[in-house]
């Protein structure tokens, strides 16, 4: 197994990169303020370079040290994400919630959506270069080696995994968001993460179409067509059917009962 070294390199990477996007996103709220669309764009495609870029990070680290390994760092992202992100969601599939529910036009939601997968592919051209350093043994042949893909089954079952953990994913961040219990950022992270982990060897745990495209589309394995029926159509489905869970009456039985819980 690497050394600590290794981990370390990889850390300052992560750590690297959050903190350009940390700076990219003030200058870009700063410099933005009067063209509302334009700042929305520009901080969807902050956040998912971000998202992205540490993610490509945490591969290797998944690659060297284990899922477990992986977890921890993602955790710890996840709750610096939801701190640090505010409106923006790196996520293609909650514009499309948002246009289901009438909050957001489609056009918007598509520029939106564009805006981020710009900002998933354009982060590999500064991955590439960090790996091409190849300060460490892990980063030896990453920069410009061939990628493997993490679907270890069919397409449809892998559509299906994919689907209901992100159908989970976002029921649970409703319900949170509703209850806004003390902590609640850490526990959305911690569902977030175990989905991912139990997900991780069947396909990869992304729940997210522009995260999965970013790291893994053309990657030796999946052909196209069954990456848009994983990581497209199978996220995706779920998170519109996470609308539907969510006004179920045993879920909204819950978050009263936790209401009348808290003011009983």
């Amino acid at each position: 197994m690497p050394g600590s070294i290794d981990l370390i390199v990889s850390t300052v990477y992560i750590g690297v990169t959050i903190w350009m996007a940390y700076w990219l996103r003030l200058y870009a709220l700063f410099y933005l303020h009067s063209y509302p669309l334009t700042k929305r764009l520009v901080l969807e495609f902050i956040a998912t370079a971000e998202l992205c870029g540490a993610c490509f990070e945490l591969i290797i680290v998944a690659d060297n040290w284990g899922v477990w390994m992986y977890a921890l760092y993602l955790f710890l992202l996840t709750i610096w994400w939801s701190m640090h992100w505010d409106e923006a969601s790196a996520c293609p599939y909650t514009h499309l919630e948002d246009v289901v529910a009438g909050k957001k036009s489609l056009i918007i939601a598509f520029l939106t959506i564009c805006a981020e997968l710009a900002g998933g592919l354009a982060v590999f051209r500064y991955i590439r270069m960090l790996w091409a350093f190849q300060l460490v043994s892990t980063h030896k042949n990453r920069a410009y080696g061939d990628c493997s893909t993490d679907l270890q089954v069919s397409a449809i079952f892998g559509a299906i995994v994919e689907c209901i953990a992100t159908c989970l994913c976002r029921v649970v961040s409703r319900v949170l968001g509703d209850l806004n219990p003390r902590f609640s950022t850490v526990i959305d992270a911690f569902v977030g993460t175990s989905l991912v982990v139990a997900a991780f060897n069947y396909t990869g745990g992304y729940f997210n179409p522009a995260l999965a495209s970013s790291l893994k589309y053309g990657c030796l394995g999946t052909s196209s067509m069954e990456h848009v029926i994983v990581y497209w159509i199978g996220s995706c489905l779920g998170s519109i059917i996470s609308l539907r869970v969510y006004r179920m009456s045993f879920v909204q039985n819950f978050i009263q009962l936790q209401e009348d819980a808290v003011y009983s």
